[in-house]
């Protein structure tokens, strides 16, 4: 039977031949190609696995004073028809006011609850909201991680929110310690403090993120070649303090101007080259500027292997909440690498204030910072962004 088969595939072979071609650099481009497609079918493919269930429209109202330069500064590469642009976005309704892991290790769109929180005058309160969403994006791997826990702690009969972006890098396992311990180390280290009549942020941020590191680099799941970056914040009494420590970034909007309240911990910042150099370290550029060529940011929790020229120690910023401050914006780099912090700002200005609506109401009709943190990401991937992204955004107010 094998032996009548043969003749019938020859012949098949022979009515039907396999277009070829004699010159060796069309085949080699021919491969390359294919080789490409089939590549980008695979990441498509993986990538809408962890798509989200909720199919939703964004839309953005052109506002006719300002003409078409401020929306094509906010979506990159888009065309306005009729005065509005639709944007497909994909989200899943949430289980819980807190933020959820999926089993893929993405953190679905979160809808916060407003809190108000009263400051030594009793006639004003810190008013805030929140929304945040954190996506795998064009990544093979989930490395982010992100942590809200409102009321994470009571001082002098004042509540402090704790909001957190972590990430990772190596892997996932130490963005997911930073989530789990990070703001129980802290409030640890506050309580240590004693009950004077102020908090030492700076010095209690130092000890609450040396401790961290420690834990992560001498636990019983020690990784020498495992790390995360940090930017986390503290709302309450009246203030907003922000610890960060690498590439992930917080900016304030205080009378519609964008101000930052961290610089990224990049190794070719000058003052960053500096101490990595004293340290006997080097800074080499080998697709973009990395630390002994490896990593692309000068500070970070874990990475045991990088000490001492990686270092833990955050850069710490406490601002007062004054009444023109809006909104402050926590994300990885995921979107910094592709939107600047006054586009950012805009963009959450506009959801903020009803310009940036979800046509499907049910969803994310009740706070419009989870909106506005949604926007940011699909706006973060129309511009080209590679990483996973995370955004939180946190709106303020004080009345």
């Amino acid at each position: 039977m094998k032996r009548d088969k043969i003749p019938k595939l020859q012949s098949l072979s022979t009515k039907y031949p396999r277009r070829m071609t004699s010159d060796p650099g069309e085949v080699s481009r021919l491969t390359v190609i294919r080789t490409k497609d089939a590549r980008r079918r695979r990441l498509e493919i993986r990538r809408l696995k962890y798509t989200f269930e909720t199919m939703m429209n964004i839309t953005i109202t052109e506002n006719s004073n300002n003409g078409n330069k401020d929306q094509d500064d906010l979506l990159h590469g888009s065309k306005p028809s009729h005065g509005l642009t639709e944007i497909s976005l994909s989200l899943s309704s949430p289980s819980s006011n807190q933020s959820t892991s999926a089993e893929n290790g993405i953190v679905l769109a979160g809808f916060g609850e407003k809190t108000c929180m009263k400051n030594d005058d009793a006639s004003t309160s810190t008013c805030t909201s929140h929304g945040l969403l954190s996506v795998i994006g064009r990544r093979c791997e989930m490395e982010d991680a992100v942590k809200v826990e409102l009321g994470f702690m009571a001082k002098g009969g004042e509540k402090f929110d704790f909001y957190g972006v972590y990430d990772g890098h190596g892997g996932s396992r130490v963005a997911e310690e930073c989530k789990e311990r990070l703001h129980k180390l802290l409030v640890e280290e506050i309580v240590e403090e004693g009950s004077g009549s102020g908090i030492d942020w700076g010095r209690t941020m130092d000890r609450c993120f040396e401790k961290m590191d420690e834990e992560v680099n001498k636990g019983r799941m020690a990784e020498e070649m495992v790390g995360s970056t940090a930017v986390v914040a503290v709302v309450g009494n009246g203030k907003v303090v922000v610890a960060n420590c690498g590439d992930s970034r917080a900016v304030l909007s205080r009378g519609g101007v964008a101000m930052p309240l961290s610089f990224d911990h990049k190794p070719d910042r000058p003052d960053e080259l500096e101490r990595v150099e004293a340290a006997g370290g080097r800074v080499i550029n080998w697709n973009g500027y990395r630390v002994l060529g490896v990593l692309a940011t000068s500070r970070s929790i874990g990475d045991q292997y990088l000490k001492p020229f990686v270092i833990c120690k955050p850069e710490v910023t406490v601002r007062e909440v004054t009444n023109g401050d809006e909104f402050l914006i926590l994300a990885s780099d995921g979107l910094w690498d592709v939107v600047s912090n006054e586009v950012a700002c805009r963009v959450v200005r506009r959801c903020l204030n009803g310009q940036i609506r979800s046509k499907t109401a049910d969803v994310l009709n009740h706070n419009r910072a989870s909106e506005a943190a949604a926007v940011l990401v699909e706006l973060a991937m129309s511009r080209g962004s590679k990483d996973n992204i995370s955004v939180i955004v946190v709106e303020l107010g004080k009345t």
